[in-house]
């Protein structure tokens, strides 16, 4: 990863964090998203402890927020002249519904409409970076979910880890569409499921779920051996041709046959892109 720039978000804890400071201790520059600035003092300290002398940077956004997303697309685009891998990893699951500063649900807004708006702000320029990768965070949550365009922001029966299966059902959806639209470009677009690790994720969801959290997690495994598989879709020469797949453990895996239908994943673009277009550009 010698002179690789890598933007990544959800890198200021659990395994983003480890995982961005594997990849800076391999010789890449970390451009890191966060909205916690005490954290990412924290993660930025153990990216330079790791990687000296590169340059990492950090910059601040909520991106619940589509406006605050595009602003820091833009801010990254017009100062990184390349960009060789982007990592969408932040991700949160709510108890409670709750909504953005859009007025969309939360989880969905967070999970899902933050990687397709990143995307798309920094997609010239990966497009312009020779091999450039995109890896997203999914889950295999993501099975047993389906998308109900009717009620796409959970308003009717709210469950917490329902509507996160939903998001975790987009994030692959979303890869598959992204890896067509990118055919021919050279950029490639890969999700994946890390395993269930114990991480801060979950610890601030609310009720039932909060207090279940620290009960899971005796059984779930470490943010080192959770990384793993993506440290190798960002850095891996096996996987430099490979887009429009799901991995786990290092490998290709099945997702679900409802995260393998295409038209489905047409039609959440479609509807992303209209929310997207809903709030402006920055200037």
């Amino acid at each position: 990863m010698d002179g690789k720039v890598v933007v990544f978000t959800g890198g200021t804890s659990g395994l983003g964090q480890v995982a961005a400071t594997e990849l800076a201790g391999q010789g890449a520059r970390i451009v890191l998203v966060a909205r916690d600035r005490d954290r990412a003092a924290a993660a930025m300290a153990d990216f330079g402890r790791a990687g000296p002398g590169l340059a990492h940077r950090v910059v601040y956004a909520n991106l619940a927020s589509i406006a605050e997303t595009k602003r820091v697309a833009a801010q990254i685009a017009g100062a990184e002249p390349k960009i060789d891998v982007l990592v969408n990893n932040a991700g949160a699951l709510f108890n409670r519904r709750q909504l953005s500063p859009d007025g969309l649900e939360m989880t969905f807004a967070v999970n899902h409409m933050a990687y397709f708006v990143l995307t798309a702000g920094l997609q010239r320029t990966l497009t312009a970076s020779p091999g450039a990768r995109i890896v997203n965070t999914a889950s295999g949550a993501h099975r047993g979910a389906r998308l109900d365009f009717a009620d796409l922001q959970a308003e009717h029966g709210y469950s917490g880890f329902q509507v996160y299966g939903r998001s975790k059902l987009a994030n692959i959806l979303f890869t598959r569409e992204l890896a067509r639209r990118l055919s021919g470009t050279g950029v490639t677009a890969n999700s994946f499921h890390p395993g269930f690790v114990a991480t801060r994720f979950g610890d601030h969801s609310g009720g039932f779920l909060q207090a279940l959290v620290p009960i899971a997690k005796l059984g779930a495994i470490s943010p080192k051996k959770g990384a793993e598989t993506l440290v190798y879709l960002a850095s891996s020469p096996d996987v430099a041709d490979i887009s429009g797949q799901y991995f786990y453990q290092c490998k290709i895996d099945v997702p679900s046959a409802e995260a393998q239908n295409d038209a489905v994943a047409a039609k959440l673009w479609a509807e992303s892109e209209r929310l997207a277009a809903t709030v402006a550009q920055p200037a």
